[in-house]
């Protein structure tokens, strides 16, 4: 089951099945449980990183990894960090000083299954773990290739990258944003992490600039069009499907890609944003069509 996933034309569905498996496993073995008071922030830890998901970010370091014949426990070890990153910033996201959601991937959120204090420990704890994991020799023999993909991990998930967007995010709560601002708000915010995951193969490959250069290309038009893609989910989906609270823009007075363009050009900016998205694979030709997958999925997904 596991060989599937790097074979040509597998269906999206089943590589994410098969990064699930796999990416848990990693995560689990890193996030045991240890003996003493600490236990339960671990407990934490676990709780969100290993909580139901899409796993999208697993498998496109997987397939961006797939594309340069990078060892599949490397390209796991990025997987599992990036996830510790993902999931510290769900934890942090729906906090009651950020968006107050007591639903989170059809289960309760962090601070409601513990605590205010617990959750906030978790995020922190999921977060420093996963530079942990990538300075770990297990990810890859060379030093200088470790320090690149923390370097590049930082890059996306500090203040010029998912925590900068955040905070552009929260602003908009309070004043109103021109377009332009709402692109820029998630490029770092939701596409900078989506970036990394999708260069990391490349990057433990020692690829050519060109060859990052059209991964880079594909992850921008693929996180804009993945942040609209949410917002459509926003205003036109259900808690139920969602696994989480939606309208929450709208009560909030949010701009969004979907406020300022309206749901049918919006929906009309994503599928053209996916289409170029795909475009940039056109020099991987087959073996990136598990990529081309993942970005029409963006597009069609009601979760």
């Amino acid at each position: 089951m596991t060989e599937a996933l790097w074979t040509d034309g597998v269906p999206l569905a089943d590589a994410q099945a098969i990064a699930t498996q796999l990416t848990d496993a990693v995560l689990d073995r890193f996030l045991e449980v240890p003996p003493g008071l600490e236990a339960r922030v671990y407990e934490a830890m676990r709780y969100s990183a290993l909580a139901p998901g899409k796993r999208l970010r697993a498998v496109m370091v997987l397939a961006g990894s797939r594309l340069f014949g990078v060892a599949q426990r490397s390209a796991l070890q990025v997987a599992a960090a990036i996830e510790m990153v993902h999931a510290y910033s769900l934890i942090h996201d729906d906090l009651p000083g950020m968006d107050n959601s007591d639903l989170r991937r059809g289960r309760p959120t962090s601070h409601k299954a513990f605590d205010e204090a617990t959750a906030i420990l978790a995020g922190d704890g999921l977060l420093t773990m996963a530079f942990e994991v990538l300075a770990d020799p297990d990810t890859h023999g060379s030093p200088s290739v470790r320090c690149e993909l923390v370097a590049a991990l930082a890059g996306a998930a500090g203040a010029a990258g998912m925590v900068g967007g955040q905070m552009i995010d929260l602003i908009a709560e309070r004043q109103p944003l021109d377009i332009g601002t709402i692109s820029r708000l998630q490029r770092m915010k939701t596409g900078a992490l989506i970036a990394f995951s999708c260069e990391a193969g490349a990057i433990l490959a020692k690829a050519p600039h060109e060859r990052r250069l059209a991964l880079r290309g594909y992850a921008h038009d693929l996180g804009l069009a993945f942040q609209i893609a949410d917002d459509l989910l926003d205003v036109e989906g259900s808690a139920e499907e969602a696994g989480k609270p939606v309208g929450a823009d709208a009560a909030a007075g949010k701009a969004t890609f979907v406020s300022i363009l309206g749901v049918e050009r919006a929906r009309a900016q994503a599928e053209l944003l996916v289409d170029q998205a795909v475009a940039h694979l056109d020099l991987f030709e087959q073996r990136a069509e598990l990529l081309r997958q993942v970005a029409r999925f963006v597009i069609d997904r009601r979760t």
